[in-house]
């Protein structure tokens, strides 16, 4: 079943042209004029094994602020476009996620209602040329688009970098799990018979 969106979207702020695909192998192509970010993005696309292509033209003279946000926007929309109706699916997905000295929680519910909770301790103002208040940007923007339920916790660590960077592998392998198919699953998993 193909299960890939393409996303264009532009603004005075950004443009961005996406295409993700769920049942990709963890190639990606991306360019967002961030470095970090697309060392992050990178990571999510190959832990998850989806397949990214994505390029942002975004007002970097003035910060990575709208780069950032705009690009967890479409990203969203990607995800919800290539779930689907959602028939068949997980729904839920979790992922404990260790990285050197960090140890991450992500997990998520697919259920068409958006929610992020975001407990996460950086200590430096930057990494790289990305802002660090820019992560939960990120993945509000994402969380809303995409209608899901998303909870991040950091359970403990101290390198900022690797604490960001276990934070986009969990939430890439708990997605994974949670648009991931069960033969036990005919419709929606939801006695409400619908996860919108």
């Amino acid at each position: 079943m193909d299960r890939t969106a393409e996303i264009q979207r532009k603004t005075n702020e950004t443009s961005i042209v996406m295409k993700l695909n769920l049942n990709g192998t963890g190639v990606s192509e991306i360019n967002t004029g961030i470095g970090f970010f697309d060392h992050m993005l990178n990571s999510f696309t190959k832990h998850g094994f989806f397949d990214l292509k994505l390029h942002v033209d975004g007002d970097l003279y003035v910060d990575a602020h709208h780069t950032v946000e705009d690009t967890g926007i479409v990203l969203g929309q990607a995800i919800k476009a290539a779930l689907g109706d959602k028939k068949g699916i997980k729904r839920y997905g979790n992922s404990l996620l260790p990285m050197d000295d960090v140890l991450v929680l992500c997990a998520i519910d697919l259920s068409g209602r958006p929610y992020l909770v975001y407990d996460v301790t950086l200590t430096t103002n930057r990494v790289g040329y990305m802002d660090t208040e820019l992560v939960k940007e990120f993945f509000y923007a994402v969380s809303y688009a995409a209608g899901m339920n998303l909870h991040i916790k950091m359970l403990h660590g101290a390198n900022n970098h690797h604490i960001i960077e276990a934070a986009f592998k969990a939430f890439a392998k708990a997605l994974d799990e949670a648009a991931g198919y069960d033969a036990r699953i005919s419709d929606v998993l939801s006695t409400k018979g619908t996860v919108d």
